[in-house]
């Protein structure tokens, strides 16, 4: 049963709140794949503040996650080979969640942008943001393989999230949407990656593995996905120490999650 304190827990900013409340419990749930549980929690983030946009963004999270786990996304198998990565076989998103991610992401969006007309600098709508366009970008990228698509969106992630470091540069898991663009992109073949830079995309590898260390070391709701990137990221590079360091790690602050048990064994 969840203490009554933490449904009226408030965080007073989203880039530096200690890990309490309830979208901390939300996201712990999430990453021990308890999705479930995490819409729940999310649910009655919603209604204790239902003005604020992280409430339906973080839902909208949990339904991606969800698709990842049941799809095997983010299993090394999938992201450390570039065939099944981008040409592998055809992913079936299921439809309803599809629908509920998509209804997630227009009420954030609603609540965000009448937040943003009242006050342009309100950081809690701009990280809202920058979590909507990032996961819809995800989620077009790694399920719906429509990467033009996908680019338009991340590189609308990297505008929102960099206006946010530069009005706080504490939000450091705005600096996630900045490194995947570069971590993802930069796995296309040169002629490929000419041609993206010429469109304006980022695709330089380490500085996005050195954006996502950022996010994997300092960041707060986000540091977890990080760190599941950079341990892909070094088992692609055959750096199996710090895929075992970070990937421990995860096991142990989350034991429910059964993807980091089994990497671990793909390593040994």
């Amino acid at each position: 049963m969840l203490h009554l304190a933490f449904a009226f827990a408030v965080i007073t900013s989203y880039c530096t709140a200690a890990p309490t409340g309830l979208l901390d419990q939300g996201y712990q749930e999430m990453y021990n794949l308890q999705f479930a549980a995490a819409h729940r929690t999310f649910a009655q983030f919603e209604r204790v503040r239902p003005q604020d946009p992280m409430g339906p963004v973080s839902d909208a999270a949990a339904h991606l996650f969800a698709e990842f786990d049941r799809l095997r996304i983010l299993r090394s198998d999938f992201l450390s080979n570039d065939d099944a990565m981008f040409h592998g076989r055809r992913l079936r998103a299921d439809p309803a969640i599809a629908r509920r991610f998509d209804e997630d992401l227009q009420r954030s969006k609603e609540l965000a942008d009448g937040a943003l007309a009242r006050d342009p600098g309100d950081t809690a709508a701009m990280l809202a943001t920058v979590f909507r366009v990032a996961l819809r970008a995800d989620y077009d990228a790694l399920i719906a393989r429509q990467y033009w698509k996908s680019l338009g969106e991340i590189k609308n992630a990297q505008r929102e999230a960099s206006a946010l470091l530069k009005r706080d540069p504490s939000c450091y898991d705005a600096d996630l949407a900045i490194g995947f663009e570069n971590y993802l992109l930069s796995f296309k073949a040169a002629p490929v990656r000419w041609f993206l830079n010429l469109a304006g995309a980022e695709t330089d590898r380490e500085k996005g593995i050195a954006e996502l260390r950022l996010v994997a070391e300092k960041g707060h709701y986000l540091k977890p996905y990080a760190k599941i990137l950079l341990a892909i990221a070094a088992i692609r590079r055959g750096d199996k120490q710090e895929a075992r360091m970070l990937l421990e790690s995860l096991a142990r602050e989350f034991p429910a999650n059964d993807l980091f048990q089994t990497e671990l064994k793909r390593l040994s």
